[in-house]
């Protein structure tokens, strides 16, 4: 991830879980000032609305609108050269650290084994059908049309 970047996610952070405090406040001018003005301009722009102007990627897909995103925007932000937009929301986005994204998997039960169950044979299913009350079909007649 480059600077700006992680100036914006820190900025973004520091915002909002702001608690009032001093020190608080005189580095989130800080980072404000190591910043590009048209960088902080669109982030701004979420913030005056309540809504963050960063988004993470998972699974290619943007976290602020949950829309998939091109291939081309994934290798670009992988190899770190420039800061990429959604083109569905307009937030920054960005990839978690390598550390953060790797998934916990814990180890799964085995499924219980199901005894086999006993194939109906047309033995089990003929006593059933003669015997279970069921009537045959009416015979059909022919339809003789008039003419």
């Amino acid at each position: 991830m480059n600077e700006p970047m992680q100036n914006l996610l820190k900025l973004q952070t520091m915002e909002f879980n702001e608690t009032g405090d001093e020190t608080i406040a005189a580095t989130i001018t800080a980072l404000r000032a190591k910043i590009p003005p048209p960088i902080l301009g669109h982030y701004d722009r979420f913030q005056v609305r309540g809504k963050k102007g960063l988004a993470v990627v998972v699974n290619q897909v943007c976290t602020g609108c949950h829309m998939r995103l091109p291939l081309g925007v994934i290798m670009t932000l992988k190899h770190g050269h420039d800061l990429q937009l959604c083109d569905s929301c307009g937030r920054y986005l960005y990839l978690p650290d390598e550390v953060e994204s790797a998934p916990v998997t814990a180890p799964r039960a085995a499924k219980p084994v199901h005894a086999s169950r006993r194939k109906k044979t047309v033995e089990d299913i003929e006593p059933a059908v003669m015997g279970g009350g069921l009537t045959p079909p009416a015979p059909v007649r022919p339809r003789i049309s008039p003419g």
